[in-house]
């Protein structure tokens, strides 16, 4: 069995987030950069089947040179090869261009079974780029799941919305999302770290995914940012002292702020 699992190195959520002031992207040369929380969940679960299955798991990531620390990571978890898509022009993607870069590095690798992402990366939150690139490989996608099993070449997985729980079947090969709820990862061990640094990595970029693609028409973006300004500070507070007409003046307050 062959599984692809898809990564992404994102700012980390406890570190401080700059923006560059040329285009309001983020200052990846300043922030504090790691493998995005979600993602390392999926990473776990292809892991985790691996172990049960003897698969083998191939890690895919799109980013610039520091993308490469989120793909050893996952090596070092126990996967055994990685795909780096890396490229300049990839600068600022937005999530249809991300999905058709991803698809295209998955099918460079041969009969996959499996193919499982996070259900969102904790940077853009668009939650759309697994099922684009289910859409694009033609498989059947089974998204936001919080538990699977693969059972005589079908997963079987488990949903949680809003409004209860839902049953998923499919045959493979499929992609899958997973939350934050599916598993929590493990650690790399030493011996682990000191392995991933001799297995494969396969680095590729636009022209080697898409060798008979005009490159100079290839939009890579449809928005851009024209402007970022930090988020104003939070206004002291209003204290009303209860001398017998704080509820009156609370009403007035709340009826000002068109709250009532």
């Amino acid at each position: 069995m062959n599984i692809v699992v898809l990564v992404k190195q994102v700012p980390d959520t406890a570190a401080e987030r700059t923006l560059t002031g040329a285009d309001h992207t983020l200052d990846r040369e300043n922030s504090d950069l790691v493998l995005d929380e979600i993602n390392e969940r999926a990473a776990e679960e292809a892991l985790t089947l691996k172990e049960a299955t003897d698969a083998e798991v191939t890690v895919v990531s799109m980013g610039p040179d520091s993308a490469l620390d989120a793909i050893r990571k996952v090596l070092a978890m126990g996967a055994d090869r990685g795909i780096h898509v890396c490229d300049d022009r990839l600068r600022g993607a937005d999530v249809v261009t991300t999905a058709k870069v991803l698809a295209a590095a998955v099918g460079t690798v041969t009969d996959v079974d499996l193919v499982l992402a996070g259900d969102a990366a904790t940077d853009g939150q668009a939650s759309a780029v697994p099922a684009m690139v289910a859409e694009l490989l033609g498989l059947p996608q089974l998204t936001h799941v919080r538990e699977l099993a693969l059972d005589a070449g079908r997963v079987r997985a488990e949903r949680e919305t809003d409004s209860g729980e839902a049953t998923l079947d499919a045959p493979l090969p499929a992609l899958v999302s997973v939350t934050e709820k599916i598993n929590e990862p493990r650690y790399p061990s030493f011996k682990g770290i000191m392995a991933a640094k001799k297995k494969p990595v396969t680095t590729v970029g636009l022209d080697d995914l898409f060798p008979d693609a005009d490159h100079a028409a290839f939009l890579v973006t449809r928005t851009r940012v024209v402007e970022a300004v930090p988020r104003p500070a939070r206004a002291a507070g209003t204290v009303v002292t209860d001398d017998g007409s704080a509820a009156r003046r609370l009403f007035d307050h709340l009826l000002a702020q068109k709250l009532l």
